[in-house]
Formats: C-alpha cells, sequence, structure tokens
C-alpha cells in the first residue's frame, strides 16, 4: 500500500483504526479518546467518512455511541459495512 494521504488528525484516526482486532467495534467518541482529542467524536467520523482506504484501513468497526451503525463511505455503502462487520462475527 502506499503511503496514507490525509490531513494530520486523519491519518492518526486512520492509523488507530488499523489497531482494532477484526471482530470488535468501537465508538466515535472511544476512538478520539484513543487518540487523546475526547471531544472530537464528530471529526472521527468525519475522517472515517473521508477514508479512501476503506477496508483495508477498517473503518467499518467504528460505530456510534447509541450503538447504532452511523455510516461507511466504502464501496456498497452502510450493506457493505454490515457484511464486513457479520463476517467478523461482530453481533448486529
Amino acid at each position: 500500500m502506499k503511503p496514507i494521504s490525509g490531513t494530520k488528525f486523519q491519518i492518526k484516526v486512520w492509523k488507530y483504526l488499523k489497531k482494532i482486532p477484526k471482530g470488535e467495534v468501537k465508538t466515535y467518541k472511544q476512538v478520539a479518546i484513543a487518540i487523546k482529542s475526547p471531544k472530537s467524536a464528530r471529526a472521527v467520523a468525519n475522517a472515517c467518512a473521508k477514508n479512501p482506504y476503506a477496508p483495508k484501513i477498517p473503518c467499518h468497526r467504528v460505530i456510534r455511541s447509541d450503538g447504532g451503525l452511523g455510516g461507511y463511505s466504502g464501496r456498497g455503502g452502510i450493506r457493505k459495512k454490515i457484511k464486513l462487520l457479520r463476517s467478523e462475527k461482530v453481533a448486529i
């Protein structure tokens, strides 16, 4: 894979997403806290939405705090997010 291209914040988010193990999900808020930017859950969601590397950088593993799936910007949209999560045995 060629070098990741994005803003400093996006790259920070995307690098963290690569650490989320297969079969696990985190909320946008949990990701924000993990990258030491606890008030930036919405910005994390925006970084996920702008992720051109999906599913290699697994933004599908990030969901809303209320348990909702949020969106998926990769090819196939939300249906693809559901399919990817189910293939990783995530209960949704």
